[in-house]
């Protein structure tokens, strides 16, 4: 059974559709075409925030919706939560 989901193919993040425990391997599914990928979580990710699915170097761009999102400042590694920590607005 499937953890989180991920909007397009190409996105850097998937969202929990049930809370992630740290160290647990997780499978997410792409909405667009239903694939599966299976990721463990670097660390615990409550219901409704991001999983990192791709790694992303350090000042690189997060893709969701297919669309740049943000920035992170230090990187992302496949399994990382994903939030204010360590995304970046690219609004302001």
């Amino acid at each position: 059974m499937h953890k989180f989901l991920i909007h397009k193919k190409g996105d850097h993040v998937g969202v929990a559709t049930s809370g992630i425990e740290a160290g647990e391997k997780v499978i997410g599914v792409f909405m667009d075409d239903e694939t599966t990928i299976e990721v463990v979580s670097n660390g615990a990710i409550p219901l409704g925030h991001k999983i990192a699915i791709e790694n992303v170097e350090a000042k690189g761009s997060v893709i969701e919706y297919g669309l740049p999102i943000g920035y992170t400042p230090e990187g992302l590694q496949v399994g990382d939560y994903v939030h204010t920590h360590n995304i970046k607005t690219l609004r302001w």
